[in-house]
This record gives C-alpha cells, structure tokens and sequence, in this order.
C-alpha cells in the first residue's frame, strides 16, 4: 500500500488520472500527465530526474503549439502534433545530445534550469527509479529544501567520496515501514528533494521528508532513514 507521502505524485504516471464533473454547472476536469507531443512521438515527464547540466541541451527540435491544459475540456480529444499539457504556445524545445528519446524544455522553477522529457518508443523502459541508479557512479548530491512560495532552495551539497557513500549508506539501509504516520502534532513535513549525479544527462531525483522527528523517504513503499542523515542537512 503507498503511503500519502507518494499520492502527489504518481499521478504523473497516468496519461489522463481522471475526468471528473465540476460542482459549478457539470463541467468535466481533465487531470492531465505532463507530456509533450512533438514529430509524431510522445514525451512523459521524467518525475524522478532533473537535467543534470544544460551542456547536455542540444539543439532546438520544435516549439509547442497547443496548451491542452485549460484549454481542452473533451475527454475524446485526440492529441496532436505540438500539443502540451502544461508549458505554453511558443515554448522551445531541445533535443538532449546523443539521446534522441530525451528532450528538455526551459523551465525557471526546475533544478538546472529545465523540464525534461523521454519517449517510450522502441520499448525504452523508465529507469529512473532508485532500485536502477548505478550507485556506484554516483559524483555528487545536492539536497534542496522545497518551499513552494520561493521554489527549491539548495540546503547541501556532498562531493567527497566518504560522504556521497555515506549519504548512500544511509539511504540503502532505510528500513521500510507501509504504515508510518508522520507525527502533524505541530506542522506538515518539510519536504526535500534529493539530486544524485552520475555520468549521465539525466541526474536521479528523490524525496525525503522531515516531520520533527523522523527522517523518511518512499524509494517504493515508505521507508525510515536514521537520523544520522542530519549531519548531511544544511551544511552550506
């Protein structure tokens, strides 16, 4: 059973999650999943990655034509060349060198500066997951606070080797827990975005969570870190 801590985001997973009728005159509301659609292929959102440096954004391949979002109230509506479900008419979009099923958007708010996107064409399967990051390849890590009125704020980075597999240790040896219930007693959780950085295009993202108490995180189901991964939280 996932935990409340995954439900704000596998949403993205599903093409359209669900139409539902408004309360103000029986309108339908379209949740749709953050897709580009551009030469005939559609482009998911990478949820669990961000652009790991824009020397990898090659040229531009198209710009989007059509905000679906907003715009598109007919659940038959059939996608189109240079739709998009959120990012506006005229945005550019950028092929990611040497990998023709990944592309990137400009995006002011995105770690790195932009939205990345990847085609399931010719089977491409997602793999980036936790249980697929090659930890052994792992450079560096940055850890964000995220505060949604001033975007994600970078709290840590980690570029020693000791530390970078600490961090990871600590991760790895997380104790998995379905039926934690976060302690609300004072606040909501802080919650912090994860960046882990290897030799590829495409850096791993993943969440942890604080609730004054105890630090946890839902690589699948939710699981418990040690605390000792405080000595790695704001050390800028």
């Amino acid at each position: 059973m996932k935990k409340w801590s995954m439900l704000i985001f596998i949403s993205i997973l599903l093409v359209v999650s669900g139409c539902r009728p408004s309360a103000f005159g029986g309108q339908v509301v379209i949740d749709w999943v953050d897709f580009i659609h551009i030469d005939g292929k559609e482009y998911d959102g990478i949820h669990s990655g961000v652009l790991a440096d824009e020397s990898f954004v090659g040229d531009k391949v198209g710009t989007v034509k059509f905000k679906v979002a907003d715009n598109v109230k007919n659940t038959s509506y059939k996608i189109r060349d240079g739709d998009a479900a959120f990012h506006e008419k005229g945005t550019e979009i950028f092929q990611i060198k040497d990998h023709p099923h990944l592309i990137a958007v400009k995006n002011d708010r995105a770690i790195n500066g932009y939205r990345v996107y990847f085609s399931r064409d010719n089977d491409i399967e997602y793999h980036w997951n936790f249980k697929d990051m090659p930890i052994e390849k792992v450079e560096r890590i940055e850890i964000y606070q995220t505060d949604p009125p001033a975007g994600n704020i970078m709290i840590s980075k980690l570029t020693k080797d000791e530390d970078v597999n600490s961090f990871l240790q600590l991760l790895v040896n997380s104790e998995e827990n379905p039926n934690f219930q976060p302690n609300r007693g004072n606040a909501d959780p802080i919650f912090y975005e994860m960046i882990f950085y290897t030799d590829e295009p495409i850096a791993y993202k993943y969440y942890m969570q604080f609730d004054g108490e105890t630090y946890f995180w839902s690589p699948w189901d939710t699981s418990i870190i040690s605390n000792e991964i405080q000595m790695f939280i704001d050390r800028n």
